[in-house]
Order: C-alpha cells, then structure tokens, then sequence
C-alpha cells in the first residue's frame, strides 16, 4: 500500500466519531440514520464523516432508493492492520534480541 493511502486510513481513523462509526459498521451494516442516531451532530455532518471514510477506503455505501446502507470495507481495515503488525513485529524482534543480550550480559 502506498504511503499516501496509509495516512488517509489513519487520517480518518483519527477522528473519534470515525472511530466510532466504523466501530459500529463491524457489528454490521447500517443506514446512514441509524448510524446518525445515536450521535450529538447533524446528519449532514454524519454524511461527510462517512465520505471521508468511504474516500480512505474503510467504509462502502451503497444507495437503495432513499436509502444509503453502510458497511465496513475489509480491505481497508487490513491494510492498517497489515502496517501495525510489521511494526510489532520489527518490534518483539528487537526486544527478544535485547534480552537475549541483557541475559548473556547477566550470565557473563
């Protein structure tokens, strides 16, 4: 994934109404006023929320008449995931081998 689409995922996932909403569309699909809801803002303000997400590439709406339904796109999520576990990997390694030398140092 280019540098540039990771820091929009992350750009959007920044925001905690994003957050929010996104962490609701992984219980499933929604319309766009069941995600407004529940939230202390306007729906035209939900609506640009979720454009942000749909642009990222971490939410997919699809209009049905009046309706616009929501659901999370797995591909986006994975792309933030992938990046995050190849740094926590990079990471245990690095700790695993700074152990393995605070042991020998012990040992010595």
């Amino acid at each position: 994934m280019l540098n540039d689409e990771l820091d929009r995922v992350f750009q959007a996932l920044a925001d905690p109404t994003r957050r929010g909403l996104v962490d609701r569309l992984t219980r499933g699909p929604a319309t766009v006023s069941e995600l407004a809801a529940p939230l202390p803002i306007t729906l035209a303000a939900v609506v640009q929320h979720l454009q942000v997400l749909e642009a990222c590439g971490l939410v997919r709406t699809e209009k049905v008449g009046r309706v616009r339904s929501c659901q999370v796109d797995p591909a986006g999520l994975r792309a933030a995931e992938q990046w995050l576990h190849e740094r926590r990997t990079a990471w245990e390694r690095w700790l695993d081998r700074l152990a393995e030398v605070l042991d020998e140092e012990g040992t010595t």
